[in-house]
């Protein structure tokens, strides 16, 4: 099956690592967008099957993003999982309250962003 991406992070550094390790792992279609007004965009017109979002972004950050996805009827089911550099706890349960599957704190590795993706696949 293959699984279209949406990739949102306001750096383009951060946003090509994780659409090369999207490659790495075989999955192609990876749509990038720079902060979660744009991302709300991209949803609307592309069929997306999973989210990957930053927290930290300008015009609308993360957690609004994940809100706004979660609120509508036609994406509320999407995957989603947060990228960032926060990782306080108050955080972390903030953002699985709005609707995060789950939650990788920067800097990452390949090896865990496969095991979180696949985990909530096969969740």
């Amino acid at each position: 099956m293959s699984l279209k991406f949406l990739a949102v992070d306001d750096s383009p550094t951060m946003r090509r690592i994780v659409a090369n390790t999207l490659k790495r792992l075989g999955y192609e279609d990876v749509i990038e967008a720079t902060n979660g007004k744009e991302a709300l965009e991209k949803l609307a017109t592309n069929s997306i099957d999973f989210i990957i979002t930053d927290w930290n972004m300008p015009e609308m950050d993360g957690l609004e993003f994940v809100q706004n996805v979660k609120a509508n009827g036609d994406t509320s089911e999407l995957p989603i999982l947060m990228i960032t550099t926060r990782g306080v706890k108050d955080d972390i349960v903030d953002a699985m309250k709005a609707g995060v599957n789950s939650y990788i704190v920067k800097p990452f590795t390949p090896q865990v962003l496969k095991e979180k993706i696949d985990s909530i696949l096969n969740g």
